[in-house]
């Protein structure tokens, strides 16, 4: 009989607060085979991650496993010492975090760190370690590695960045790798490329793998067998197929009900609107965005030297009165860029953007009405929110800037009118943002949006940072709010099935050009623009799952 990789035995892991234990891990039990991908779902704080940094040997105090077992190839290691369990990771079991920056050391090249990575754990001298480094790197799909391999992690995209961490956690030929979340933050199609570099190398090393993620999607095309966490337990295991068609317990239905998919759902019709509808409330013309290239102190004093990059060139785009127009394509391709001009952070060097007939970038009387019109949702709630100040106060500022309010009483009634829009207990607003989860987070700054009373909202990657459940809640409030307020909405995204669930128009961008533009379902079904076909084959699909 094969001994598993990895096998976990209930597992407890406590966390005492004072007086009361809080318990992160409750009696998890599952094994991982040789060459198995075996993928691990659950919302945030299901237990998932914890499962993970109790494996490696990484909870941080106070907490502590309490009971139950840990074994790798049949040795037990949740017992070792700090010093023991040090030697187990990189060696024989690997890491892949969610976001590389916090993996990579952004002072030494990424040779360095593969190369010392390498001499710790395996018998080669330097030359023989940059060898194996540069073999890694093209591996894991680093193109020309022998000459990247002395470049710095600032100097990678995200999805090559994550390559390089891949390629790190396979540095000494692990048994067993252990990914958190790896493609939560990238692009559809450099999540598609890191799906296959794991898959590719599980095959090729026979490592097994556990992977933490949130996206059934990517679960979809990666794992072999899933195991559904809740509140620190497992609620159902068994093979992708098995539980994605036949799931038998409450919660795994419920996720997998919350998952949005790139098919249209009956009932969901998007209406089609014209590419160029001079009357509709958000124009957007002829947008170009350029950015001076080589301006260092050194350059300044040579003629000549200043370069130029055009990051959105000649994008035109309409969205009629309470309608949602979807802007996707991968990073690079100028969508943030598009939403910070929108908004007024960035200014076009070329090209005209109107609201309701009114220039954003016109100075002079008005220029507050306006700019009061127009707000901006942010990826990440809590960069996007003031951590030193409470609740109430991040609502009520763009209240207090515009003079919406005439005094603090009504300030604070309508704030706690906000927080009840948003699905959140006024009594809250006393509280500051790092005492919310991060689809609270997001509701907060939902209603910190609203409070300018604004007509149009640039939503930026609003729910990609959020668990699918989470997700689909934020969504459903958006499109209400959408429906009470006659907002409108441009919706950034590199989530295609979120874009065709809210979206009634869909624009796809690629290097700063428009490639296609159109209603939302003849853009997903019948793609013109060969960028557009490439960006929906690599979507993780569910449905397709037998």
């Amino acid at each position: 009989m094969t001994t598993p990789v990895l096998s976990i035995r209930d597992l407890v892991v406590d966390f005492p607060f004072h007086d009361e234990v809080f318990r992160a891990v409750n009696g998890v039990s599952f094994d991982i085979m040789p060459g198995e991908v075996v993928g691990v779902v659950g919302e945030s704080g299901a237990g998932k991650s914890m499962t993970g940094s109790a494996v490696i040997g990484l909870i941080e105090r106070p907490g502590r496993i309490s009971s139950g077992e840990i074994r790798l190839k049949g040795e037990r290691i949740d017992n070792l010492s700090e010093p023991e369990k040090a030697k187990l990771r990189g060696k024989r079991i690997g890491m892949v975090f969610q976001d590389p920056l916090t993996s990579l050391n952004p002072l030494y090249t990424v040779g360095r760190q593969l190369v010392e990575t390498i001499r710790a754990h395996l018998p080669l001298n330097e030359a023989e370690a940059r060898q194996k480094a540069i073999d890694l790197l093209t591996e894991a799909g680093i193109p020309k590695a022998a000459e990247r391999i002395d470049s710095y992690p600032h100097q990678f995209s995200g999805g090559m960045r994550q390559r390089v961490v891949i390629a790190l956690a396979i540095a000494a030929e692990p048994e067993l790798i252990i990914a958190d979340e790896p493609t939560s933050a990238l692009d559809v199609s450099v999540q598609a490329q890191i799906i296959k570099v794991l898959k590719k190398l599980c095959t090729n090393h026979g490592a097994a793998v556990m992977l933490i993620t949130h996206d059934m999607g990517v679960i979809a095309q990666t794992a072999d067998r899933l195991v559904v966490m809740h509140h620190g337990k497992v609620v159902e295991t068994g093979t992708v197929g098995d539980i994605i068609r036949r799931p038998r317990e409450p919660y795994t239905v419920k996720l997998i009900d919350s998952i949005p998919t790139i098919e249209r759902k009956e009932g969901q019709i998007a209406a089609a609107t014209p590419a160029n509808d001079d009357s509709a409330y958000v124009q957007v013309k002829n947008l170009v965005r350029d950015f001076e290239l080589g301006r260092g102190s050194f350059t300044k004093l040579i003629p000549g030297k200043v370069e130029m990059f055009r990051a959105v060139s000649d994008v035109s785009f309409s969205i009629p009165k309470g309608q949602t127009f979807g802007l996707v394509g991968e990073s690079g391709s100028g969508k943030s860029t598009c939403a910070k001009m929108i908004v007024g952070l960035v200014r076009p060097s070329s090209g005209h953007i109107t609201v309701d007939g009114h220039d954003i970038w016109a100075g002079g009387a008005g220029h507050k009405e306006r700019r009061k019109r127009v707000q901006m949702i942010f990826q990440d709630p809590y960069a996007s929110l003031n951590p030193r100040w409470r609740v109430k106060d991040i609502i009520a500022e763009p209240m207090r800037t515009l003079g919406l309010a005439r005094n603090k009483t009504e300030v604070e009634h309508r704030v706690a009118e906000l927080l009840n829009k948003v699905r959140l207990d006024p009594s809250v607003m006393r509280k500051f943002p790092h005492e919310f989860s991060g689809g609270q987070r997001q509701r907060i700054a939902i209603a910190r949006a609203l409070s300018s009373q604004p007509e149009f909202i640039v939503c930026d990657e609003p729910t990609s940072a959020l668990d699918v459940s989470v997700q689909a809640q934020v969504l459903d409030l958006m499109s209400e709010l959408q429906s009470e307020f006659g907002l409108t909405y441009l919706l950034i995204s590199h989530n295609l099935a979120v874009v065709r669930q809210m979206s009634t128009s869909v624009g796809v961008l690629h290097n700063g050009v428009l490639v296609e533009r159109g209603p939302t379902d003849a853009i997903f079904d019948s793609p013109q623009a060969d960028y557009t076909r490439m960006l929906l084959d690599a979507v993780p699909d569910i449905s397709k799952v037998a």
